[in-house]
């Protein structure tokens, strides 16, 4: 199957109205969102504070999505059960914050979700290298995290394309994924360069024609047209 065939959109209720946060997850679906994407954030690791499992246990009923949870915080590891327990299908960990990277993909898996290891900008994609077999999703941040609406970095393109060649090279599938400043104008580049996992935020919920449009001129873009 080729990446493009492969592709899924994963909107980020970050970027959502919080005061219809379910009648937002469910217009995602409605539209053809495979994944809901979670920005969990500290306060701490990123200049932010977003929200805990509390959101996810809530939503878990009402949604069929694949509940894609991104841990932007210290010591991940802590919460990483309890975020599973509330409904998430995926975990995803960023690598600097993470002494023991692959204890906590480990611990991850082994409490029934799939591993993600998420990249700042600056990081390169060597951490990667020891725990390859451990990782169904890497997430590339095209931007720095713990702010939704930023622009697009181009320079870290090389780097998607860098770990979609290490992928390639493994034994079995793992997503990759991309968030920051995904829109109709960069999806095209970041699915050439490898990405098959789209995390888009305020190019879908700021769309004036809504979500509906927002996904679908995000498919047209990225080369894979509604249906």
């Amino acid at each position: 199957m080729s990446i493009v065939a492969d592709l899924r959109i994963a909107p980020s209720l970050l970027a959502a109205d919080f005061g219809r946060f379910a009648d937002a997850a469910r217009d995602c679906e409605r539209a053809g969102a495979e994944f809901l994407h979670f920005d969990v954030m500290d306060g701490m690791f990123v200049p932010n504070i977003s929200f805990g499992m509390g959101a996810i246990r809530a939503l878990r009923p009402i949604s069929q999505a694949h509940f894609d949870i991104h841990l932007m915080i210290v010591q991940p590891e802590r919460y990483v059960e309890e975020f599973i327990s509330a409904g998430a299908n995926s975990v995803t960990v960023q690598a600097e914050a993470c002494v023991h990277l692959q204890r906590t993909l480990a611990q991850i898996r082994k409490a029934g979700a799939k591993a993600g290891v998420a990249l700042n900008p600056a990081t390169p994609e060597s951490v990667l290298e020891y725990v390859m077999d451990d990782v169904d999703l890497v997430l590339v941040m095209t931007v720095n995290p713990g702010f939704g609406g930023q622009a697009f970095l181009p320079a870290t393109l090389p780097k998607v394309r860098r770990v979609r060649e290490m992928i390639g090279r493994t034994r079995h599938p793992i997503d990759l994924e991309v968030d920051g400043g995904i829109g109709a104008d960069t999806a095209s580049q970041v699915v050439k360069a490898g990405a098959n996992v789209l995390v888009a935020g305020t190019s879908l919920f700021g769309n004036p024609a809504g979500v509906d449009e927002g996904i679908r001129a995000l498919r047209t873009a990225a080369g894979l047209s509604e249906g």
